[in-house]
């Protein structure tokens, strides 16, 4: 019985984000090929997920905000599918950024304004569905081949009033998951932290 009270809650928000790219957002006007030049008051990031596995399953990015007090003040980005990427502005400093899917995963990140930056969401098989982790790119990966192959083989996509009226609607869920998982990051140690931190140097 327990077993199928939790798969009929899953269900339904499974449904909602089906299917290989989500039909909340939208393709972007952008060329694939092309990287939008950043603000110089701004820094950028962009999520890519190059990876096709765990096609159905969609996974939705968010920028953090520190104050638990003020959880409504968290930024939804988008919903990241497979082989799409997503631009993200975002305020020069620190951020703390989240993957949701079975589960949450995070990412740091210190931005310096006028750069663009680079983080993969990377999708591995769960319990129920796949689960997801935020991978910062260093400079050193931005030189490699496969950084070339990741970025030209994802569309660009942007949000639509669908995608951010999802965000609204399935907020508390989000914010529950949230908590859940960041006890689990504030148990890494400082190294496991560094390696999931983007560097100011890290940006072009």
């Amino acid at each position: 019985m327990k077993r199928f009270m939790l798969t009929s809650v899953f269900i339904p928000c499974l449904l909602l984000l089906s299917g290989c790219t989500s039909s909340l957002m939208q393709k972007s006007a952008l060329n694939n090929l092309t990287i939008p030049t950043a603000k110089s008051e701004s820094a950028q990031i962009v999520f890519m997920r190059p990876s096709s596995f765990g096609g159905a399953i969609q996974s939705s990015v968010f920028d953090l905000k520190q104050n638990e007090n003020k959880l409504a003040d968290d930024i939804f980005i988008g919903i990241v599918s497979a082989n799409t990427k997503v631009l993200y502005q975002a305020e020069p400093g620190f951020h703390l950024f989240m993957v949701i899917g079975e589960n949450a995963d995070f990412m740091q990140a210190h931005l310096q304004a006028g750069k663009t930056y680079y983080a993969l969401v990377t999708p591995r098989m769960g319990w129920w569905k796949a689960r997801f982790s935020l991978k910062p790119l260093h400079r050193s990966d931005l030189l490699s081949g496969d950084f070339k192959d990741w970025f030209e083989s994802t569309d660009w996509y942007e949000n639509t009033n669908a995608s951010r009226q999802w965000s609204v609607d399935n907020w508390e869920s989000v914010q529950d998951k949230k908590q859940e998982y960041l006890g689990k990051w504030g148990n890494k140690s400082e190294s496991e932290k560094d390696e999931l931190t983007l560097k100011e140097s890290d940006g072009q």
